[in-house]
């Protein structure tokens, strides 16, 4: 296990967050890499330092910090030029040092399964790495394993910028492959009349753990940022018999880095083409309205912020305090209480989900002859059949179906 230090430099109007509540989150982050946290150091600065972005004298504490601690990592909560990675590395020796969008890089790539997780993966590293050819120069070749070596790793000895932009431009293609595939897929749920919704929310919020308590799924969980990291879909049936799809979503983060939202871009496409979306919100966190305001600014990218939203505060099962959660109640619009452990609540989630899509149902008395059997399977498939009446040369059904059906069924 890697020993590391943080550093979070705060800049009067850059950062929306507070100082304290962005070295916490660090710390988290560093938890989930596998690192093992052995000093923490912030400070205050007007604006970053070209050589080292904190001041000399900070950098000077820095280094008698690492030497004392005898530390073999440093991490930034800031994003850091070229010049300034080389130059703290060249003053600290042989510690490593690495900025926020490489720690969460590695997260990344250590919890990507999936085939497509590991291209967009690659893919973001590698225009991460891009700009940063000059000047890391022969560091690039150190592999040992550690925290942000994760991912193309040895292949980068061998890669000058244009060989990287030509693997850029391949790992672009086969997203674009993915992508015709996931058009493919959405089109094959919009024929089968699937009404899906989106599990969005903070990383760590237990969007996975709703999704396993709806579902009965057994996706892998853990309290860690970024636990899991492909998408998940899971299908449910309504007690109208209205047939839906829940997708599982990468987790949202306070400036998620722009090279993910990037290379994830048709994962998240996945968001802004559902019906709905639940917003999973961590009840027990104290940072609960920053990070409500995180996720819809990335919802806003996406243009999806106009959707029909349900805001489900989780992890009620570790908050004690009842008048906490009747504030919470008078700052979001209709949440809904869930415990995603326990399962508290979760009868409730459904009727509300099933009030919301009422609006996409409608009521039908339809006769249809008996040489289109296919189409009374169609109703049953997909709707709630009220009432039926067998007549020699038809059926006539009442029934409940979604309104996507009505055309095909007239």
């Amino acid at each position: 296990m890697e020993k590391a230090i943080l550093v979070t430099v705060d800049m009067k109007e850059r950062f929306e967050w507070p100082l304290e509540a962005r070295a916490k989150e660090l710390k988290e982050l560093a938890r989930s890499s596998g690192a093992s946290v052995i000093a923490e150091m912030s400070c205050h600065k007007e604006k970053p330092s070209p050589d080292l972005f904190i001041g000399k004298g900070k950098f000077e504490e820095l280094q008698q910090l690492v030497s004392r601690k005898n530390a073999n990592l440093v991490i930034f909560n800031n994003d850091l030029t070229p010049t300034q990675l080389r130059n703290i590395e060249r003053g600290l020796g042989d510690t490593r040092t690495i900025d926020r969008t490489q720690l969460i890089l590695d997260i990344f790539a250590r919890n990507a399964r999936s085939v497509e997780g590991k291209v967009q993966i690659e893919l973001a590293q590698l225009e991460y790495l891009l700009p940063r050819l000059t000047g890391k120069g022969i560091h690039l070749s150190r592999l040992g394993g550690g925290i942000g070596t994760r991912g193309p790793g040895e292949k980068i000895l061998e890669y000058d910028r244009r060989r990287i932009r030509s693997q850029i431009v391949k790992l672009k293609g086969k997203l674009d492959d993915i992508e015709k595939r996931r058009i493919a897929l959405r089109k094959r749920r919009s024929d089968a009349f699937l009404t899906t919704i989106a599990i969005v929310g903070y990383t760590n919020a237990g969007k996975t753990t709703l999704l396993n308590q709806l579902t009965g799924s057994k996706k892998f969980v853990a309290d860690k940022l970024f636990s899991t990291l492909d998408p998940v879909a899971r299908s449910y049936v309504l007690p109208n018999n209205q047939k839906i799809l829940f997708l599982d979503t990468v987790g949202f983060l306070h400036n998620l880095p722009h090279h993910l939202v990037e290379a994830f871009k048709s994962t998240l496409e996945e968001v802004s083409t559902a019906d709905m979306l639940l917003h999973v919100l961590d009840a027990s966190s104290e940072k609960i309205h920053e990070q409500d305001e995180a996720v819809y600014k990335v919802l806003k990218e996406l243009g999806a912020e106009s959707k029909i939203v349900i805001n489900v505060l989780n992890k009620i099962d570790c908050v004690d305090n009842p008048d906490y959660l009747k504030r919470l109640k008078r700052d979001f619009c209709d949440p809904v209480f869930v415990s995603a452990v326990t399962g508290d609540g979760m009868a409730v989630l459904i009727d509300e989900i099933q009030g919301l899509l009422s609006g996409l149902v409608m009521e039908i008395k339809i006769e249809i002859p008996n040489n289109r059997m296919d189409k009374v399977n169609i109703v049953y498939e997909n709707g709630r059949v009220n009432h039926r009446e067998d007549k020699p040369e038809s059926v006539y059904l009442e029934a409940t179906i979604p309104i996507r059906l009505k055309n095909i069924l007239e």
